[in-house]
């Protein structure tokens, strides 16, 4: 009996399966450290004279509404809309569940009724907003002559187009009757206080769902500029939208906005740096790349593995044993017929870049819970993925090509499935490196 075999391989296996706890127990950190229970709190506002009202949207606005009423003493009511499945038991302010990242006929109606209950505000009421991404499909009310299906069809296109999250929301909000500040226009003269959680690169607020209580410096002249770019094909009637002054977003300076707050509760970059400092508690010297990080996941794929190469080969630019963490949204350009998110299909192109390189585990998921429209959140790399795979005749290549990352982690029994995390601030990338 080859015994020397048979505990090399023992040891690999185990180091194998705490590799992959301390990749988990990362993601784990990262995601706590945006919990809406622990960063909404500090910053809600003093009470009004008058009335305080409670409207938002997103993946995360239920559990923001939950922090509020948790911490908020005096009177209160409101509406809320987050996905399905994403839902609080909240007493005083209402929840509603919507379609992501579809909208749908839900979406529309909770929009309708969130114009409606802005309507009687005085100058002694406040307005709370609670936005988070995902908010742009779960609030979706169309500009005057677009239909809500001629809207669905251009926000479809540009889901598949491989469009930034910046480019597809200035699209949005220059079709729409509620975003781009128009929904906290309509509160004027209350008080407005915006508290957002930020899921895109660089936590523009005004780019978070589109801005639905936060205007922006983008012009229809450049939503029409995003749609010629990817060649998605408009109505006449969203065309004449996009041609008309008059129907414009209000402007970033309007005087009628001029007092209202805005604050950033939670962002990549915190999400991060708690995982950093848990990596360096577990003996691992951690690297934030960036928190903002964008492009096509699978070209975001080949500048990690050539970091990882970087530092077995060189020690550059950091040391092993090692974490390298990143954060932001990449996008996938749609060509095949798979199943996937963004997070394995970065996964998926990581594995092949990397050929089995000893000594580097991975894991990269969606902060939401959920990559793409699957059950999962994202999914583990490790050495012996791609051998496992061949093993199995699954072929690594065809799968990408087909955009079916979730195809290929699913047969290896690989993918992070943790239901909703009810928050969200997007990717998170960690590159564990002995």
């Amino acid at each position: 009996m080859n015994t020397g075999h048979s505990e090399t391989h023992s040891l690999k296996e185990r180091h194998t399966a705490n590799a992959r706890a301390l990749l988990r127990h990362l993601f784990d950190t990262a995601v706590a450290a945006v919990d809406p229970l622990a960063v909404v709190a500090p910053h809600l506002p003093a009470p009004p004279k008058g009335r305080t009202i409670v409207l938002g949207a997103g993946k995360a606005s239920a559990r923001m509404a939950l922090a509020v009423e948790q911490n908020w003493a005096g009177e209160l009511s409101g509406l809320v809309v987050t996905r399905y499945g994403y839902g609080e038991p909240c007493k005083r302010i209402e929840i509603v569940e919507a379609g992501h990242p579809v909208p749908d006929d839900a979406s529309h109606a909770v929009a309708c009724r969130m114009l409606d209950m802005t309507k009687s505000l005085t100058a002694d009421d406040l307005v709370i907003f609670l936005i988070s991404g995902g908010g742009s499909s779960l609030l979706s009310l169309p500009a005057p002559g677009l239909s809500l299906e001629e809207k669905r069809q251009i926000n479809i296109e540009l889901l598949k187009s491989g469009a930034a999250i910046n480019e597809i929301n200035c699209v949005r909000r220059h079709l729409s009757s509620i975003k781009g500040g128009r929904l906290a226009l309509s509160c004027y003269p209350a008080q407005v206080v915006s508290l957002i959680i930020s899921d895109v690169p660089g936590d523009n607020p005004a780019v978070v769902a589109s801005g639905p209580s936060v205007p922006d410096r983008t012009i229809t002249e450049d939503a029409r500029a995003i749609l010629k770019k990817y060649a998605i094909p408009v109505s006449p009637a969203a065309h004449a939208l996009l041609s008309d002054p008059a129907l414009a977003a209000p402007s970033h300076d309007d005087e009628r906005l001029r007092d209202n707050r805005t604050i950033v509760v939670a962002t990549a970059q915190q999400a991060l740096d708690a995982a950093a400092a848990a990596a360096s508690k577990a003996g691992y010297a951690p690297l934030i790349l960036s928190g903002s990080m964008e492009g096509e996941a699978r070209e975001v794929a080949l500048v990690h593995a050539g970091i990882a190469r970087q530092v077995i080969q060189y020690g550059q630019p950091i040391p092993k044993p090692c974490v390298i963490l990143s954060g932001g949204e990449t996008t996938v350009t749609v060509r095949g017929n798979g199943r996937g998110g963004r997070n394995t299909e970065f996964m998926l192109a990581l594995a092949i870049a990397l050929d089995g390189l000893p000594g580097v585990h991975a894991i990269a998921c969606d902060t939401d819970g959920i990559d793409g429209t699957e059950d999962n959140a994202g999914c583990l790399l490790e050495p012996r993925s791609m051998a496992r795979a061949a093993k199995l005749a699954v072929d690594a290549r065809a799968h990408l090509a087909n955009n079916d990352s979730y195809g290929f982690f699913e047969a290896l029994d690989d993918l992070v499935v943790t239901g909703p995390t009810r928050t969200n601030v997007n990717d998170f990338r960690a590159m564990l490196i002995e």
